[in-house]
């Protein structure tokens, strides 16, 4: 029996040389930085795009869960299953429960594995690869996609094609994996025009790979059995047994299977892809002004050449400069040489050690109910502005340290607060004292919009004793 084709997507990274767009609780992924959709859709897009394509496979972590399946839902595009790590393990333990998932439901199931967050500007020469890439699977072969070198770059790992393979046009034999080189190599390798960057896609069947592990890594396929053996199904959610993932080694599917079969073998394409995972990557692949300028949000140039600029919340002007990066949001402003935005990285490290919050979440941080924003903040208080979605409602909870006042601005609030539950409409407002158990919930057809005004001595998002919650929060 011919198996289906069921594609796995990797939801997890943290996109830190993407600061201040990208941060911990809202990572690259989520955000629609080459589309006006995140990275996500547009790889759910281009997948679903695939003649005779299953709904896809999606691993992420807790802590996005909701994210991701509000983006799909937006396509109205439902997952076979969305699959939470409790931790991150790297990619061959996320390939490995997911391919174990699917070779329950499909013994004979071919996998296309591709990560979130790539940007591919020629879908149709995607769809060209995979069809050679999965072509080959089907012949036992484990299939990764090469992409050829437009520069000469460090920052990717480079494959080597062997001969080709004759039962499959368009795929190679893999002759070797080279890691990330050092500039006079990249510029070797891009002059001879053999070598591939390494895009981390591939494409094999289910049974094959999880053979390979069981060869190469028996302790990861057997952490991986272990943790899908255990887990629970919650909401939507397939939730790995946590004790058994932990206790997965950390590898990625490259050192743990590609580097080590026999039966390794590349699709060269030319796809107009790439990883963007620096803003210079982004500059790259963006269409460009007559001097080179990338303009995004309300950013005015005079006189500048080869930048790449982005206004998210208010009007950024540059005059007289060359080559830089500026990167406006409402809480942070960066402003770099473009050369060095593989640099950021490190800013993002600097402010953890420093215990800021900037590199974490937005002043906008997203919830399954909707989102609230800080407005402003002092001295046993706190502004916030909260946007509740039709239907949904916050948790039954108390705080021990704070009281609320909740103002409508527009649309109309169930309010619980105790034993009462009342509804208050725009420029109605109502008090939640502290140590009251209250809700706050959205019965209309419209989002509804409010003013939280907190004040107490401990004004922190721990502060919540949840007692009932619709979204199985702790």
């Amino acid at each position: 029996m011919r198996g289906r084709l069921h594609p796995v997507i990797l939801c997890g990274g943290s996109g830190s040389r993407l600061w201040p767009m990208s941060r911990r609780l809202l990572p690259k992924q989520f955000l629609p930085l080459v589309s006006e959709r995140s990275m996500l859709q547009d790889t759910v897009l281009r997948l679903a795009s695939l003649p005779d394509c299953e709904a896809p496979v999606v691993v992420s972590n807790n802590e996005h869960r909701f994210l991701v399946a509000e983006q799909l839902n937006a396509l109205e595009i439902r997952p076979a299953v969305q699959i939470l790590e409790p931790m991150g393990r790297n990619t061959a333990p996320a390939v490995a429960v997911s391919a174990l998932h699917v070779a329950k439901e499909d013994p004979d199931g071919m996998l296309l594995v591709v990560p979130s967050d790539s940007a591919i500007r020629d879908v149709a020469a995607f769809g060209q690869a995979a069809a050679s890439a999965i072509q080959a699977a089907r012949q036992g072969f484990l299939l990764t996609f090469g992409i050829r070198p437009t520069y000469a770059a460090t920052a990717y790992g480079y494959i080597e094609p062997g001969a080709p393979l004759p039962e499959a046009p368009g795929a190679m034999r893999v002759a070797r994996f080279i890691e990330k080189p050092k500039i006079d190599k990249a510029q070797e390798y891009l002059a001879s025009g053999r070598f591939l960057w390494n895009s981390g896609m591939f494409a094999f069947s289910a049974k094959r790979f999880l053979k390979e592990l069981k060869k190469h890594r028996p302790d990861i396929l057997e952490a991986a059995e272990a943790a899908l053996s255990g887990a629970a199904h919650d909401l939507d959610f397939l939730r790995l047994e946590a004790k058994a993932f932990e206790r997965c080694p950390s590898e990625s599917i490259d050192y743990a299977v590609m580097e080590k079969t026999a039966d390794g073998a590349v699709v060269p394409a030319d796809m107009g892809w790439s990883d963007v995972g620096s803003w210079s990557a982004l500059w790259d692949i963006a269409e460009k002004d007559a001097a080179g300028n990338v303009i995004r949000g309300d950013a005015h140039l005079r006189e500048v050449t080869g930048s790449y600029v982005r206004a998210d919340s208010r009007l950024v002007y540059l005059l007289g400069v060359k080559d830089l990066l500026v990167v406006e949001t409402d809480d942070a402003i960066l402003v770099s040489e473009r050369s060095r935005s593989e640099e950021v990285k490190e800013i993002v490290e600097e402010l953890d050690r420093g215990k800021r919050t900037e590199h974490v979440s937005h002043s906008r941080v997203y919830r399954p109910w909707g989102y609230y924003e800080s407005i402003d903040a002092g001295s046993r208080f706190q502004v916030k502005r909260l946007m509740v979605k039709p239907g949904q409602a916050l948790s039954l909870q108390m705080h021990h340290h704070r009281a609320e006042h909740w103002v409508v601005v527009s649309g109309t609030a169930k309010v619980t607060r105790g034993d009462n539950v009342i509804m208050i409409s725009e420029n109605e407002s109502t008090y939640i004292p502290l140590g009251v158990k209250h809700r706050l919930e959205n019965p209309g057809k419209v989002p509804l919009y409010l003013i939280e005004v907190q004040s107490g001595s401990y004004l922190g998002e721990d502060d919540i004793v949840r007692f009932d919650d619709r979204y199985k929060r702790g």
